[in-house]
């Protein structure tokens, strides 16, 4: 396949494109900027785009003076018809296995993931990502049973510190005043990355005392009295803003 790079105005757009896809022009865009632009458009022979519609838009609001493309001349009118469809539509098929987009998300601390599409919410920290059935995440809030599945996790097993300890050292050993050094020590725990998972697993274990004070903490929620009565109607936008602060740094599930 031989890749050719037209400018946007020699590519023409297919007027009877099905697919609506506006609403993943700017995710596409963040990606072409982020990456590159890795996977070429199909034209048929006449220019006219068989796939791509979404990353054609995503490069003009780019600027981009020149796109990568693919010409597929070894397919028939009809058969061009068929892919372009095709390929829409098999896209419709796969589902995300949260568990593993979970771990994958973790990895990712150089990346701000919500420039591509990922809302990470309230509901994703306490019960691991959306169903299947939803396809996408939610603000909804859904509070968890809190029931033993597995053993106790291990305290150490609930909160991971290295990244903030690194800081820390750090800011200790700056040439600051004392003053500068308490509030940016103060900063650092942004860093605490919690196991919400391994939290929910440890309340469940826990005695009665220990789980009144998680819960007045913030580590767990009850019910919808509790959220007002602990102020969670307000820790909710608090969570929110934490959360696509630390898309930056990584979250644990």
């Amino acid at each position: 396949m031989d890749i050719v790079y037209l400018t946007p105005e020699e590519i023409i757009p297919y007027a009877n494109n099905p697919r609506n896809n506006e609403d993943a022009v700017e995710k596409v865009a963040n990606s072409i900027k982020e990456f590159g632009f890795k996977v070429p458009i199909i034209l048929d022979e006449n220019n006219v785009i068989v796939t791509g519609h979404t990353r054609f838009k995503a490069s003009q609001l780019l600027g981009l003076k020149e796109i990568p493309c693919i010409k597929a001349t070894d397919l028939t009118p009809k058969q061009i018809k068929a892919f372009r469809v095709a390929d829409n539509k098999v896209a419709e098929f796969s589902m995300w296995d949260f568990e593993l987009l979970d771990n994958e998300l973790l990895d990712l601390q150089d990346f701000n993931m919500e420039e591509f599409g990922f809302d990470l919410t309230v509901e994703d920290i306490f019960e691991g990502g959306s169903s299947e059935e939803e396809e996408k995440y939610s603000k909804d809030i859904k509070v968890p049973q809190y029931e033993i599945t597995g053993e106790k996790p291990a305290i150490e097993d609930l909160l991971k510190i290295d990244k903030a300890k690194g800081l820390i050292e750090e800011i200790d050993n700056a040439d600051i005043s004392e003053e500068e050094k308490n509030f940016l020590k103060a900063a650092a725990t942004r860093h605490f990355v919690f196991n919400f998972r391994n939290v929910a697993e440890y309340y469940a274990h826990a005695n009665p005392t220990i789980q009144d004070l998680m819960e007045k903490s913030a580590l767990v929620i009850i019910d919808y009295s509790d959220s007002i009565r602990y102020g969670y109607t307000q820790l909710n936008n608090e969570l929110l803003e934490m959360m696509e602060e630390d898309s930056q740094y990584g979250t644990e599930e």
